[in-house]
């Protein structure tokens, strides 16, 4: 029963609709409060009242606490406006419609007028009193005109008795009171309202301004750190391309080390690489005087995890001594005394470690994270370079002894087929060819197969010009002016050097064609005595055979077979 009274009693709340939520509150209170009043008085106003005004005050009460439950009703359910509407008209219809057939000497009648401005102020607000108070006087003005030219004839008497008009007036002032009470506890709230959300708007200032201190400081470093891994980015990148140009290995090493403490301003920067073995990391280059000194006496660790270099080759992992005095690990270089903290970074190719990037400073804790990532960045390109130049320098030898074998089989192939040439040089005087024998020329020929170029300018009296096959001078091609200088023109000797090329070229196609020939013809002799000793199984018949067409074969010569006969 107390749940159920409490649940009457208790205004609704609308969720996000905060206006219709108080208004509802107030209705609630004023409508119950009215109800009950009314309700309570009515016994009173019937006991004070003229018994022959008895039924026109209950056609005018008990519609009007009807109304008025309706309208709470209509409220709980959610109609707060409507109900707010009805409310104010249902108790407006029932003052105003008392006044206006009350005796004009009636006061209670005219103060209940100010029950409705109550009521209106506290539900609709002050521009709705504004409007009300225009027509109560019009109103008024209208009822007063019209009860004295006869117009309205009064249906209540003015009541009588020393208590009558203090019931009547003790309603007004209460319900007006109710209505100004409610009006003022409706402005407290709305007052109280306003500085909790003044406050709680200071609070939300001051929290956005320290917030918003607390992310420009954040903005700050995260660009600071973004300027500052940008600059390292861009320094990798630097030294990426600085030493994608270098390509001897003995020079690349040193190059890496001096620009890596160059641009990140390490106090010593070193490389080991792992020897073939598999058993050392020998420091192969270095900055820092300490380093040269590390350097000059052949420096190498060995591949384990008792040092820094050690752990990073066999791990293949990074390793950071942020303070190398509390560091088990770190190595105590007395080269390198001024080291307070160390980094070393595998130097990766695919899955091999071939060695370590040792990086030290002079102050502690000088790395962190985005140190290590930006620099495992620089420790790949690093590998990468090195790995290039090995590459590069073993492909370099492979192509010079590749070279050499064949300059050596070019001069080879050349001298003996030269020397089964009848004749080695030919002139043309203008008007034949005849072969020469040139011993003056001798000097020439070997000068210009030594440079490889033109034995003269072309402004002077004779031109040699190289016959080259595969880098290698296999002759030489002379023009000599018939009389006096000439001076030889850019066409003459284009014209002269294409000529050369051309002659090299079909003279190499013609050995070539010639060794050809000599294979076939050998293949073809060596065919031709298998097929004949292949028939025979005699021993002595055998041998016979193989003198008699060996001696067939190669003229002018005495052929000899003679079989060991100690041999197993």
């Amino acid at each position: 029963m107390n749940a159920m009274f409490s649940k009457w009693f208790t205004p609704p709340v609308f969720e996000g609709d905060e206006e219709r939520t108080r208004v509802a509150g107030l209705l609630n209170s004023i409508l119950l409060f009215v109800i009950m009043v009314t309700a309570a008085a009515l016994p009173f106003l019937l006991l004070f009242t003229e018994p022959a005004d008895v039924p026109a005050l209950l056609i005018l009460l008990l519609p009007y606490i009807l109304v008025n439950i309706v309208a709470w009703a209509l409220m709980r359910r959610g109609s707060v406006a409507f109900a707010s509407y009805l409310f104010l008209f249902n108790i407006g219809l029932a003052i105003f419609g008392s006044y206006a057939v009350s005796s004009a000497t009636s006061n209670g009648s005219l103060l209940a007028i100010t029950i409705v401005i109550a009521f209106t102020n506290v539900l609709l607000g002050a521009r709705a009193v504004g409007r009300l108070i225009a027509f109560v006087i019009l109103f008024t003005f209208a009822v007063t005109v019209a009860q004295a030219q006869g117009w309205i004839t009064p249906l209540f008497a003015p009541a009588t008795g020393v208590y009558g008009n203090w019931v009547a007036s003790a309603i007004v002032f209460a319900l007006t009171g109710v209505g100004v009470y409610l009006s003022s506890v409706s402005l407290r709230k709305a007052l109280d309202r306003s500085l909790a959300d003044r406050h709680s708007l200071q609070t939300t200032n001051q929290e956005m301004t320290s917030l918003q201190k607390v992310l420009e400081a954040r903005v700050q470093e995260r660009t600071a750190d973004l300027e500052k891994r940008a600059a390292q980015l861009e320094t990798v990148s630097n030294v990426a391309s600085a030493i994608a140009s270098v390509q001897a290995l003995d020079k690349l090493l040193p190059a890496i080390t001096n620009l890596v403490s160059e641009k990140f301003g390490f106090y010593h920067t070193g490389i080991f690489l792992v020897d073939e073995e598999n058993q050392f990391a020998i420091l192969r280059a270095a900055n820092s005087e300490g380093g040269r000194r590390m350097l000059a006496r052949q420096h190498k660790l060995p591949r384990d995890t008792k040092s820094m270099v050690g752990y990073t080759v066999t791990l293949a992992q990074p390793r950071i001594a942020l303070d190398v005095e509390l560091d088990t690990v770190h190595f105590r270089n007395p080269d390198l005394p001024e080291t307070r903290s160390e980094l070393t970074l595998p130097l990766r190719v695919a899955e091999r470690t071939i060695g370590a990037l040792d990086v030290q400073s002079t102050q502690t804790n000088a790395f962190a994270q985005e140190d290590v990532e930006v620099l495992t960045i620089l420790a790949d390109q690093i590998a990468i370079a090195i790995e290039n130049a090995q590459l590069f320098s073993n492909a370099r030898h492979a192509l010079n002894e590749s070279q050499a074998t064949m300059d050596h089989y070019v001069k080879q192939e050349w001298k003996s087929f030269s020397r089964q040439m009848r004749q080695n040089s030919f002139t043309f005087d203008g008007r034949q060819v005849a072969p020469v024998a040139a011993p003056g020329q001798a000097e020439r020929a070997r000068h210009t197969a030594q440079t490889g170029r033109l034995s003269l300018e072309k402004y002077s009296a004779n031109l040699t010009v190289p016959i080259k096959l595969r880098g290698q001078t296999i002759g030489t091609l002379e023009v000599r002016p018939r009389q006096g200088q000439r001076n030889w023109t850019e066409d003459e000797i284009i014209l002269l050097e294409a000529a050369a090329d051309r002659a090299a070229f079909a003279l190499e196609n013609a050995r070539l064609v010639e060794s050809a020939q000599r294979r076939a013809s050998r293949e073809r002799a060596i065919g031709e005595i298998s097929s004949k000793i292949g028939i025979i199984v005699e021993q002595d018949q055998i041998l016979q055979t193989a003198v008699e067409e060996l001696g067939r074969k190669i003229g002018n010569s005495e052929i000899v077979i003679e079989l060991d006969r100690e041999s197993p």
